[in-house]
């Protein structure tokens, strides 16, 4: 499909609509204010359109950043905030430069959805002080903030605050059912802002703008609190790297054309990181909700999400008047309907019908996306997945007896043979998952003279699972039971030459290519034993 500049401009129309609430909301709710919302949206959302690696990935504030960042503005004000956000983009660029992308991108699916459900938590649970026309109490939790919330509400109900919330949720959240293509927010908020205004409701505002971009400057730098930054910074980056290529690939699966870079992606996010707090930003990343409503309304290019920029920065120095006057109950409706819409329900549904395994990870993660830290609900998420995974992996190895067959040996010496060889394959991986098993079973091996296994089949193999093999191998002779080797894939010689494993087997001539040539051999050195003297020799 052509790519139509007509088209474009008025998907970035299109897409500012919608960001500009959700700008002003994240904004007020990370505690940096509105107009470091806007900021980012603007200079964040110009950067990383022009020098990222998607090109309808949309920019800016966003719930999962917000979470993070309010508790680094409780604790070290909004020159902390700025500083955090530089950081986090040189970090991200470190990452681009590193070519961490593909890595990064990689996050089973239950993981994600956790994630997003805990997201949509916070970001509701937000929002109950706005919603209530109460003030938020700095540096609780969010469960914390909406339960005092709730109870000063109770002691003083006064409803004007509610019913504009629900009053805007309910009309995006309908609107959006009835018709997906046209964006409610921002004529959702007017519509409310209007009402305040003409009916003169005691409803708290966003309040006075700067009409502009402040000049850049690095004034809130202490070179004194990097160190205690450090951390804040690691998680900001992690998140914006996660959030960002998770958009991203959202992003290419609705287009079916476009295939972001991802380490180009996290260049354009780290540039765009590093150069807003110059001009009073928060820390940004690739917005889903934005970034989709940019794809359905027909973007193909990066000029579309430059033209949402350019429409907020006009928005900014010639409407800063207008946006001063919104009330924070309009912006509280805006942002809990967008968490609703976060939440796809049936999908969730499926997945936690899929496996026990997946229904743990998606609830551990959006257990501790709310209760924890979002990077630590992710980390946790992913060990615990990790986790699982090994746990199938390791449940294909198998150790299987195998009879001698029967064509190769008369009747009456098929019969001796087999009271005092054994034979075992050896299935699948054979690493720190599965070696314990293997050493047990190998281990308990009795009553006969030779054990013959064959390696043919063994998918990996690693340090664990090498040495575990020479353990048990050294208990069975060690009761005077020979083992031979066979079938070893050329890939798995290193390990076992590099643990002693092969190299002590093949020296002692116990290692063959083929099963019949480690059987011929058994057969021999039985005979020569005077384990089978009845066997021709």
């Amino acid at each position: 499909m052509g790519r139509s500049p007509r088209r474009d401009l008025l998907a970035g129309l299109t897409v500012a609509i919608v960001a500009l609430p959700l700008a002003l909301g994240f904004g007020i709710s990370s505690g940096a204010g509105a107009a470091a919302g806007l900021a980012t949206a603007v200079v964040a959302g110009a950067l990383a359109a022009l020098f990222g690696g998607s090109d309808v990935q949309v920019t800016g504030p966003t719930g999962a950043m917000t979470v993070v960042l309010v508790p680094i503005t409780h604790a070290y004000g909004m020159p902390g905030v700025l500083t955090v956000g530089l950081m986090s983009g040189v970090l991200l660029l470190a990452l681009a430069l590193s070519r961490a992308g593909r890595y990064i991108a990689l996050v089973p699916a239950p993981v994600v959805a956790g994630f997003t459900v805990g997201i949509a938590l916070v970001i509701g649970l937000q929002q109950i002080p706005h919603a209530l026309g109460v003030p938020a109490q700095g540096g609780a939790t969010v469960v914390v903030a909406a339960w005092h919330a709730l109870a000063q509400f109770l002691a003083e109900p006064h409803w004007w605050a509610m019913c504009v919330t629900v009053a805007v949720a309910a009309a995006l959240i309908v609107g959006a059912s009835l018709w997906p293509a046209v964006p409610f927010s921002l004529p959702a908020v007017a519509a409310a802002t209007v009402v305040a205004e003409l009916a003169e409701l005691p409803l708290a505002r966003i309040g006075d703008l700067p009409a502009g971009l402040p000049a850049p400057s690095l004034e809130f730098l202490d070179p004194r609190t990097l160190p205690s930054l450090v951390a804040p910074a690691v998680a900001v980056a992690a998140l914006a790297a996660l959030s960002t290529l998770l958009s991203a690939a959202v992003a290419d699966g609705m287009t079916g054309a476009h295939r972001h870079d991802p380490d180009k992606e996290l260049f354009g996010q780290g540039l765009a990181n590093l150069v807003a707090p110059l001009f009073g930003g928060i820390p940004a990343t690739g917005a889903i909700a934005r970034t989709v409503v940019n794809v359905r309304a027909g973007a193909r290019s990066r000029l579309a999400a430059l033209a949402h920029a350019a429409v907020l920065a006009l928005i900014v120095y010639c409407a800063a008047e207008l946006v001063s006057g919104i009330p924070l109950a309009a912006l509280a409706g805006v942002l809990v309907a967008t968490a609703i819409r976060m939440v796809e329900v049936g999908a969730l549904r499926a997945m936690v019908r899929s496996t026990r395994g997946d229904a743990a990870v998606l609830v551990l993660t959006a257990v501790a996306t709310l209760a924890l830290d979002l990077v630590v609900a992710v980390v946790l998420g992913l060990v615990v997945a990790g986790a699982l995974a090994l746990r199938a992996v390791a449940r294909n190895a198998r150790l299987h007896q195998e009879p001698l067959r029967r064509d190769l040996h008369p009747v009456a010496e098929h019969a001796l043979l087999t009271e005092h060889i054994v034979t075992y394959r050896l299935d699948g991986p054979l690493f720190f998952a599965a070696a314990h098993r293997f050493l047990l079973t190998l281990s308990e091996v009795s009553g006969v003279s030779v054990v013959v296994l064959r390696m043919s089949r063994v998918t990996t193999i690693d340090a664990s699972g090498a040495l575990a093999l020479a353990d048990a191998i050294e208990q069975l002779e060690r009761r005077g039971i020979m083992v031979y080797v066979s079938g070893i894939p050329d890939r798995h010689h290193q390990p076992l030459e590099a643990l002693g494993v092969a190299g002590r087997l093949t020296r002692a001539g116990q290692v063959f290519p083929t099963t019949g040539e480690a059987i011929t051999a058994a057969r021999d050195r039985l005979h020569h034993t005077g384990v089978l003297p009845g066997l021709a020799g």
